[in-house]
């Protein structure tokens, strides 16, 4: 199976392919619309800022055929860390920026009530997994995940949301709805535990 890492120029893409290829599929970095036409899977990495973001993947032609593959087309798309967040309708960042809607929610800076949780939030925190995901089958009961963010999505539908996480303010960590998934963390950076939520992305790809 080839999955196709939608390279928009802002993230570490070896770092997930590396952990990809670990889990035994074909990867393909993709710059070009053309290079994610044949992929049975869409991975959408990033770090940087969300309006930042948007016009890359505008700039490279990529945005048009990601709302089609994925929100048309119904192929498997994981976001991660920026990624997730550029899912949504748009974002507070800096301003206000559209981005892909194709989960409907707002990306909003945290606020930690507690002001020993600095931000950006930096480090490893156990996820509350709320509902049944492919995402997360198999993995143990409060993972452990590794964070860099200073800004969050928000979902408009609760049910969109799959796991939580705490840091001094309670905040969607991940987010499924269909073949559309994302994930505040990196999983690339994870250990086992990422490992295994990146294998079984890889399986719901083979399925669908």
């Amino acid at each position: 199976m080839r999955v196709a890492i939608v390279d928009f120029g802002m993230g570490n893409l070896r770092s997930v392919a590396n952990a990809l290829e670990f889990v035994g599929v074909e990867v393909r970095l993709a710059r070009r619309p053309q290079e994610l036409a044949d992929a049975a899977a869409l991975v959408l990495p990033g770090v940087g800022a969300f309006g930042a973001g948007m016009e890359h993947i505008r700039g490279f032609g990529l945005l048009e055929p990601l709302l089609r593959l994925a929100g048309e087309e119904g192929r498997p798309l994981l976001g991660i860390c920026l990624g997730m967040q550029l899912l949504a309708d748009g974002s507070e960042e800096y301003g206000s920026h559209r981005g892909l809607g194709l989960i409907p929610g707002r990306v909003k800076r945290l606020a930690p009530a507690d002001p020993a949780c600095k931000v950006p939030h930096i480090g490893w925190n156990d996820l509350e997994v709320v509902r049944p995901d492919p995402l997360f089958r198999g993995i143990a009961e409060m993972p452990d995940y590794y964070f860099v963010h200073s800004w969050h999505f928000v979902p408009e539908r609760e049910a969109d949301a799959a796991a939580y996480c705490d840091h001094g303010q309670r905040f969607v960590a991940a987010v499924a709805s269909g073949p559309v998934t994302g994930v505040q963390f990196h999983p690339e950076k994870s250990q086992r535990d990422g490992i295994a939520l990146l294998r079984n992305f890889c399986e719901f790809a083979r399925r669908c």
